[in-house]
């Protein structure tokens, strides 16, 4: 038994796949599919989207310094694969998928309305690094499905069936091994 050795690669698995929704005022907005994301700080808090200069929406984001990144479903996987393939600039892509843009709160790009969760976003800095770009960005406003709320009160993101990307393929995240905490928990 050993390990084989292989040349660096991207193999951070499984990651978010969220769809990420953009425009510009008085043109159709986009939606751009995206696995490389993530939280970087609390406080402030911020996430960043890497995206190719290449692609329709990297230039709606870098002038309009804003963008939603919409957690996406089980009943979204379909649409967010597409969305993922084809272009904005071929396609509107909320029609084509039959989605509905959302007012959003703090910025101008519509969030999507079938998402769980939507979280509205201010570009603070873009970092080149190759291949991609890093967008980091301030979270200035979150809403969510009214569906998920628990009758507590409480949004219940488990109920959302969130879906994640791992190498080339979509999963629903399974069964709920603890929360955070649950190794050192004292038990009665």
């Amino acid at each position: 038994m050993g390990r084989e050795v292989w040349k660096p690669g991207n193999m951070l698995y499984p990651v978010p796949a969220v769809m990420v929704s953009c425009g510009r005022e008085g043109e159709k907005p986009n939606i751009i599919t995206l696995a490389w994301v993530g939280n970087v700080c609390s406080d402030p808090v911020m996430l960043t989207i890497s995206v190719r200069k290449s692609r329709y929406s990297y230039d709606i984001i870098k002038e309009t310094g804003e963008f939603v990144v919409n957690l996406t479903n089980r009943e979204l996987a379909r649409a967010c694969d597409w969305c993922g393939v084809k272009s904005g600039k071929d396609f509107d892509k909320y029609k084509e998928m039959g989605l509905t843009p959302s007012k959003s709160v703090t910025v101008k790009a519509p969030g999507i309305e079938e998402s769980p969760v939507s979280i509205e976003c201010k570009v603070k800095d873009i970092v080149e690094l190759g291949s991609h770009d890093m967008f980091v960005a301030e979270v200035t406003a979150v809403t969510v499905d009214d569906k998920y709320m628990d009758e507590s009160g409480k949004f219940d993101l488990d109920a959302a069936d969130l879906i994640a990307y791992s190498h080339g393929e979509y999963f629903t995240l399974g069964d709920k091994l603890g929360k955070f905490g649950f190794s050192v928990k004292k038990t009665k």
